[in-house]
């Protein structure tokens, strides 16, 4: 199948950070019966891409689920609408911290999840990591 002629949308966001390579923020497949989006990992980045909070999990993990947003929201749809996320720690000391954001943004959707402890991330002080897939059906 031909992705441009198939009514998918590549995301970026007004503000977002630019991908530092060859992919998109998030992908968004008009299926018949649904919408299906995939959001790219995200880190703690200003969009110059420089670390927002350097190893403070909380932080970063407020930047990491505002990331998030701005892409549910550039596809029309919002955390109500995700239903799996991949969570990936640097250190899972730091779960405690995270998951307070986590929850708030979660408290309805409930997705499930994956969490992970990985030894490091792509930008050095960064310490979270979160993806996820979200879904609006068609009436």
């Amino acid at each position: 199948m031909d992705l441009t002629q198939s009514g998918v949308r590549k995301l970026q966001p007004e503000g977002a950070t630019v991908p530092m390579g060859a992919f998109s923020h998030g992908i968004l497949v008009p299926l018949p019966g649904a919408d299906l989006l995939f959001v790219t990992g995200q880190l703690a980045l200003d969009k110059d891409r420089n670390v927002v909070g350097p190893n403070d999990p909380e932080i970063q993990s407020e930047v990491v689920f505002g990331n998030i947003a701005r892409i549910l929201q550039e596809a029309g749809l919002g955390f109500e609408h995700v239903v799996k996320a991949q969570l990936f720690l640097t250190d899972m000391k730091h779960l405690p911290h995270i998951a307070r954001v986590r929850d708030k943004y979660f408290a309805t959707s409930r997705p499930v999840s994956t969490l992970l402890e990985v030894s490091r991330l792509v930008r050095e002080g960064c310490c979270i990591e979160v993806e996820v897939v979200a879904i609006r059906l068609h009436s």
